[in-house]
């Protein structure tokens, strides 16, 4: 196994309800850390930005208006297999559908307001994180 970094958002409808802390706390009992770590409020730029991959399905202006309706919290998580590691502690996307035990199933509102967003591959993870943090601000 390598030790990998990976982004995770906590999204808008956690900032609300102020769970945050509930949620960082089952990133770090999974084994995952924080290496940076910076609550802002996206822009519409940064947002569309962010998921330009998404720009042709319908949901795209619906995700920017959700990500810009309130402070996120990004951080850039660090440990043996992270991206896969997130993903599992997150659950699946539809919180419904998420392990018992995962953010999404335990924190989740619904499909669209489920907490939270992490890296799905190592590529897609070195692109996020260079869009949210500058090198000095990963401090380990």
């Amino acid at each position: 196994m390598a030790v990998e970094r990976t982004l995770s958002i906590i999204k808008p409808d956690a900032t609300e309800r102020n769970i945050t802390g509930k949620v960082i706390a089952k990133l770090e009992e999974a084994g995952l850390r924080v290496v940076a770590q910076k609550r802002v409020r996206w822009s519409r730029e940064q947002a569309e930005k962010f998921y330009e991959v998404h720009k042709e399905r319908p949901f795209y202006g619906e995700l920017v208006d959700f990500m810009t309706s309130g402070p996120v919290v990004v951080q850039v998580l660090e440990g043996e297999d992270a991206i896969a590691k997130n993903r599992e502690v997150m659950g699946a996307t539809n919180p419904e559908e998420a392990a018992a035990g995962t953010i999404r199933k335990e924190l989740a509102e619904n499909i669209e307001r489920n907490s939270v967003h992490g890296s799905d591959s190592a590529e897609n993870a070195a692109i996020e994180i260079a869009l949210n943090f500058s090198d000095d601000e990963i401090v380990g």
